[in-house]
């Protein structure tokens, strides 16, 4: 299987990394050439996780995305999801057709409100079966130093999904497989938002006591939004063999209008839609806890008073939370969930709240 990867940020770095560790050849794409002269020269990403040392000779470099995809069987979108649409934009219409599509984006295409997988079908057509989702628990950082780490790959198409699965296993990735596309996505994107929270507590000066509180919080209110999208399976303390069922998803768009979406699970796959796995609360963990988070660290800065402006100039890499919290508060004006911890993120960010007296509101909240 040829792997392309689309993005050369941190994370696209360190699936970089693990691929060529395991002997396949990739093509890459960067959005200059300086930073592709200086990876074939030094060997390394000159701006993100430098320490990794790449055999050049595995690496077809370009600044053409139709290169990459044209050339390969996979390809992994590994861009911010604020700048996915632009990074495929005027792309030939047919030109995902045969491929097989992993997206290692942790966000919702703002200016769309949309997963990264319906704008795909929307723009070219890629079915669900040709779409699968690469998540944690997994930070690049401790990629780099191969520290053992563990990822997800998700995908309706069980066999597909696992040979994807296997070309990522290494001494330090384990693999775990899961056919939740919609629900991982999801916790993806709320998990950004929740650690944006974490970070906004530890900037107020909240201790670990409030801090587990409120993760735990997060955690419920998570599984909460995932049952009532349309995540029929997600259950405490059970991860088992379920029967096919059809899952209808809603989402609204930017200018508010609404749709809906069905698909049919139409094999018996094992569903480890347990919102206690990984996936869903072992990600939420580590975005909340880690100091490599940068959704954490733009948290931080909210809560010692800088503003969402200053904060985004002070990080060199993008908090996806920040957008998301927007996306997020208008997918659930049809979802209707009860969100208050995500909503109070959203007001800090979006609105005039303060983030004091949010969280003086989210105190009122917790169980």
């Amino acid at each position: 299987m040829q792997f392309g990867i689309i993005g050369s940020g941190s994370w696209a770095t360190a699936l970089a990394k693990i691929l060529t560790d395991n002997q396949n050849s990739i093509y890459w794409w960067f959005r200059n050439e300086a930073s592709i002269k200086h990876l074939q020269a030094r060997h390394h990403n000159p701006q993100y996780i430098s320490t990794v040392y790449f055999d050049t000779s595995l690496l077809h470099l370009t600044t053409k995305v139709a290169e990459v995809i044209n050339h390969a069987d996979c390809i992994v979108i590994a861009v911010p999801s604020a700048f996915a649409v632009n990074t495929l934009k005027g792309l030939d219409k047919n030109i995902f057709n045969g491929k097989k599509v992993v997206s290692a984006i942790k966000g919702i295409l703002p200016e769309q409100n949309l997963l990264l997988n319906d704008y795909l079908k929307q723009e070219f057509n890629v079915e669900i079966e040709n779409y699968f989702a690469v998540l944690g628990p997994c930070h690049a950082e401790e990629v780099a130093a191969e520290k053992l780490s563990y990822l997800t790959f998700s995908g309706v198409d069980k066999t597909v999904n696992h040979e994807i699965a296997l070309h990522f296993k290494t001494a330090y990735i384990n693999i775990i497989e899961n056919h939740d596309i919609y629900g991982v996505q999801f916790a993806a994107i709320l998990k950004n938002i929740y650690a944006i929270g974490a970070g906004m507590a530890h900037g107020l000066d909240y201790g670990d006591n409030f801090l587990s509180v409120l993760i735990a919080n997060s955690a419920d209110e998570m599984a909460g939004f995932l049952r009532k999208a349309g995540i029929k399976n997600i259950e405490v303390g059970t991860i088992g063999h379920k029967p096919s069922t059809t899952v209808q998803l809603v989402h609204s768009t930017s200018s508010g209008e609404t749709g809906s979406l069905e698909y049919s699970r139409s094999l018996r796959k094992p569903e480890t839609t347990n919102y206690a796995a990984s996936v869903y609360l072992g990600d939420l963990l580590v975005t909340c806890y880690s100091l490599y988070s940068r959704n954490r660290t733009f948290g931080n800065m909210i809560g010692k008073g800088y503003s969402v402006k200053a904060a985004q100039l002070e990080m060199s890499m993008v908090a996806e939370g920040y957008n998301a919290s927007k996306c997020m508060h208008i997918v659930n004006k049809t979802v209707k969930a009860e969100m208050p911890i995500a909503e109070t993120i959203y007001q800090v960010l979006w609105g005039d709240l303060s983030a004091a007296n949010g969280f003086r509101q989210i105190e009122e909240s917790l169980v």
